[in-house]
């Protein structure tokens, strides 16, 4: 059987702003997690959109599409396309499991939440010849699933070709966030094995290593498990955890220990209000600069992430956030204006209250306002976000944050780090044009290189230091603040 996997490019891969580095990152992850159900003696080609250019003048037997909300658009009309040749067409992701009925014009099956457990059984009912209309599983589990097949994904045409997932969703519950609607009617927090994730990571070439999992540290005995085994690696890696559980215990000292040397963290906004609107409970009165602290004393690297728009947002919130962020060291800022993903709480508040302005998928990626924003108005709000960004990102703000460190090998480090990923654009798309990504992984590594710094003994049970500054005493609004990458 002739198996064709796209992943389409986003809409704003053809916008003003794309930035081709930000999308030569990571492979597509979930469709060669799917194809390692595929048997033996398929012909697999799995393409992706942001680094290479589709053929679609193919006739493969079965279509598999990932759709995302600003790839919609695109990823029904190659359905199309491939439909009207004769190709049995499936889509699945984050946008068809919110808009089922959308997708369903474009597709012979269409896949609701996860596949681990829904896509095999697909492929028995098609080799039989009777595929459902729709898939999806309550089954929620990743015990003994096929390897990855790495051997579809194109190494050289991303940065970061070690990209990893031994989760799957969240432990918790945010408004806007998709994860619950995609995990709908089964478990929304689950793991590998300990011992298969550990196979996984052995089976990667390198040292580098970027767990995508949306929260690594989610189940601290699994997490706390994952880096004992990792001890003795020699690997750096990143990836995402929150303020509770870094501020939680000595899982974030396991990690360090481990080779973790850059965490993705959502602060998201200072304000308590704004944090229960968006029943972010992790976040509510956590102490944003103790954790900021912590993180540094291991020589972990902060990428931050912050949501613009929210309702107790006013015209001061965006100096405010970029000054927190530069006067805390933070190495890298992924600003957002607020939106309301289609599944989400806070779309259905939104429709509710009549607050949505648009359902133009293609503005529904953070950069745009498609409702009907309180305190700013729709252009404040976007101007503040463009003035965020390029404010933060300015040489004066990257030195400012990076001579906040105490070493000089961390002052260096987040000056090469923040600087390599936001004033050399010419050089990625060289880098990029000649297909030489790769050969930049041994800097990246090098960069990620451990900090030997004294750790605070007593960090972790500081009680009343933790509290000095946590979301919602009074200092906190005007001295902390949230965060994201772009």
């Amino acid at each position: 059987m002739k198996v064709k996997m796209i992943l389409p490019a986003l809409a704003e891969a053809e916008s003003p702003f794309w930035r081709p580095i930000k999308y030569s990152l990571f492979p597509p992850l979930g469709l060669a997690t799917l194809a390692a159900h595929l048997a033996p003696d398929d012909e697999v080609d799995l393409q992706d959109q942001h680094v290479e250019t589709l053929q679609l003048d193919d006739y493969p037997d079965l279509v598999v599409i990932q759709v995302y909300i600003t790839n919609a658009y695109r990823a029904y009309a190659i359905a199309d396309h491939y439909r009207l040749r004769g190709a049995y067409v499936i889509l699945g992701g984050l946008h068809v499991t919110s808009m089922p009925d959308e997708a369903a014009q474009h597709a012979d099956s269409i896949f609701l939440g996860p596949g681990d457990q829904s896509f095999p059984t697909f492929l028995s009912d098609f080799r039989q010849g009777v595929p459902k209309r729709r898939y999806s599983s309550p089954v929620r589990t990743l015990d003994n699933i096929p390897p990855v097949r790495r051997d579809l994904i194109k190494r050289d045409r991303y940065l970061v070709p070690n990209s990893i997932v031994v989760t799957r969703g969240c432990p918790h519950h945010c408004d806007f966030c998709y994860k619950d609607a995609f995990f709908e009617g089964g478990r929304t927090f689950y793991t590998q094995l300990v011992d298969q994730a550990l196979q996984e990571i052995e089976r990667l070439p390198g040292r580098h290593l970027y767990f995508l999992d949306d929260h690594l540290l989610g189940n601290a005995g699994f997490a706390r498990a994952l880096f004992d085994g990792m001890q003795g690696m020699n690997r750096v890696f990143q990836g995402a955890a929150t303020i509770d559980s870094i501020l939680r215990g000595n899982l974030i000292e396991k990690a360090a220990d481990a080779g973790l040397r850059s965490v993705f963290i959502g602060f998201e906004t200072f304000s308590p209000a704004n944090l229960k609107q968006s029943n972010k409970k992790q976040n509510l009165a956590k102490d944003y600069t103790s954790a900021v602290e912590r993180l540094h004393s291991l020589g972990i690297m902060i990428n931050g992430s912050f949501v613009f728009g929210l309702d107790e947002d006013d015209n001061d919130v965006f100096k405010r956030t970029v000054d927190w962020g530069v006067e805390h060291g933070i190495t890298t800022a992924t600003y957002h204006i607020l939106t309301p993903y289609p599944g989400t709480n806070l779309y259905k508040t939104m429709v509710a209250e009549n607050r949505i302005v648009t359902h133009d998928w293609n503005l529904y990626d953070t950069r745009h306002v498609v409702y009907r924003t309180t305190r700013l108005t729709a252009d404040q709000l976007k101007h503040g976000y463009d003035w965020a960004y390029k404010e933060f990102y300015s040489w004066t703000n990257i030195i400012a944050s990076g001579m906040t460190h105490a070493s000089n090998k961390h002052k260096l480090k987040h000056l090469l780090y923040a600087g390599g990923w936001k004033k050399f654009e010419p050089v990625w798309n060289f880098i990029i044009k000649t297909k030489q990504l790769n050969t930049m992984l041994p800097v990246l590594e090098s960069i990620l290189s451990k900090i030997k710094t004294e750790i605070q003994p007593n960090l972790a049970n500081d009680k009343g230091r933790f509290a000095r500054l946590s979301v919602g005493s009074p200092t906190t609004v005007a001295d902390s603040a949230p965060v994201f990458h772009d």
